[in-house]
């Protein structure tokens, strides 16, 4: 493996407030260009005041869609994360890795679910 490289999450958004899951897709779109290029990433959340798990789900979550769990443990390293960010995004890493073990499940689910409440 390559290099390291440190991203900022503040820097991709440009805002200490990550709630929207179109600032957490730019910064899945840099690590998917990392993993991809084989290089490790520090995602550094330095000056980040708030965090949503919509952001968290964009950002990371969907990685798991792409990379296998070795491959994001090997190459993902946070820092600067508040204790309550890091639960959250442990939860978020929780949920990805059982949506993306069967998708089709998980859709049939909330498809289920919908046409309940219609």
């Amino acid at each position: 493996m390559s290099e390291s490289i440190k991203v900022s999450v503040f820097g991709i958004v440009g805002s200490p407030l990550c709630v929207a899951s179109s600032d957490g897709q730019e910064v899945y779109e840099r690590l998917n260009a990392a993993f991809e290029a084989n290089r490790k990433v520090t995602l550094s959340f330095h000056n980040v005041t708030a965090l949503t798990s919509a952001f968290l789900n964009a950002a990371i979550g969907q990685l798991y869609g792409t990379f296998s769990e070795d491959k994001i443990q090997a190459s993902l390293e946070m820092e600067n994360m508040e204790k309550d960010d890091e639960d959250l995004l442990e939860r978020v890493v929780e949920n990805a890795k059982q949506y993306f073990k069967d998708p089709e499940r998980f859709d049939q689910a909330i498809r289920e679910t919908l046409n309940d409440e219609v």
